[in-house]
């Protein structure tokens, strides 16, 4: 079987969404558009949440809400679709906004802390969709990235630790199937092609206590980083891709 892309998903709120969707365009050496566009900041003043909003190379990691740092948050998601952007737990909205509307940001903000009184105030809704909120932003080998992820490799893991796995944990763009386990651990620094669009693979995924979250739930008892590291010697899952070209990928498209 050849390998294909099984599922494509976006991220528009940095950490804390997860969206099916059937195709994307995508943009060289910018990635998915509306992916990761979206952010909340933390622990910094309103000045600070604005320079970091305008320039990636000022973020850093913990400046910003993520379920490493704020897991109850892991029960929410966000919904990004006809400009508008959409808070929503068990499937009821909560609030709904313009974002094109920077007047409309600060009743985001003030719903989640109206709904998780333990989050440290303040907190500030940011947008940037040129220099979208991805974790690789500050870094100096991969700025606007695309996740891949082979299903195989899920399936692994699964077997060595006898427990299913639910795939939102790893929040990835693209999942494949049709490899090899970990096969795609041997693409680094090549250039691979979906539906002829290529893509430099930049390097490995490596990840944090997020993954030990069960998806809708602030449930963390899985340990999947000590997993990993039981039983393949690293905490990667995925691979980082770059775009070196425009294009559209669909659902069902072959890898090259």
């Amino acid at each position: 079987m050849s390998c294909r892309i099984v599922s494509i998903h976006c991220c528009p709120v940095k950490t804390l969404s997860f969206q099916t969707i059937k195709s994307c365009n995508i943009k060289k050496n910018c990635g998915m558009p509306n992916d990761r566009i979206f952010a909340f900041s933390k622990g910094i003043n309103f000045e600070k949440a604005k320079q970091i909003e305008k320039n990636p190379n000022e973020r850093k990691l913990n400046n910003f809400l993520t379920l490493k740092n704020s897991p109850i948050l892991n029960k929410y998601n966000f919904r990004y679709e006809k400009n508008k952007l959409t808070l929503i737990i068990n499937d009821k909205e909560l609030v709904s906004i313009n974002p094109d509307n920077s007047e409309n940001f600060s009743l985001i903000s003030e719903k989640l802390l109206e709904l998780e009184i333990s989050l440290e105030k303040p907190i500030f809704f940011l947008k940037n969709s040129k220099f979208p909120f991805y974790d690789t932003s500050s870094s100096n080998n991969v700025m606007n990235s695309i996740s891949l992820i082979n299903l195989n490799s899920i399936k692994d893991l699964e077997m060595k630790i006898n427990k299913e796995l639910e795939i939102q944990r790893f929040r990835a763009n693209f999942y494949v199937e049709g490899i090899k386990a970990f096969e795609e651990r041997n693409w680094i620094n090549k250039v691979i092609k979906i539906n002829n669009i290529s893509f430099k693979v930049q390097s490995h995924i490596p990840r944090c206590v997020a993954i030990n979250l069960k998806p809708k739930t602030d449930n963390n008892s899985l340990n999947l980083l000590q997993s990993l590291k039981k039983n393949f010697n690293h905490f990667d899952m995925g691979i980082y891709l770059t775009a070196l070209e425009d294009g559209i990928i669909n659902v069902g498209d072959r890898v090259e």
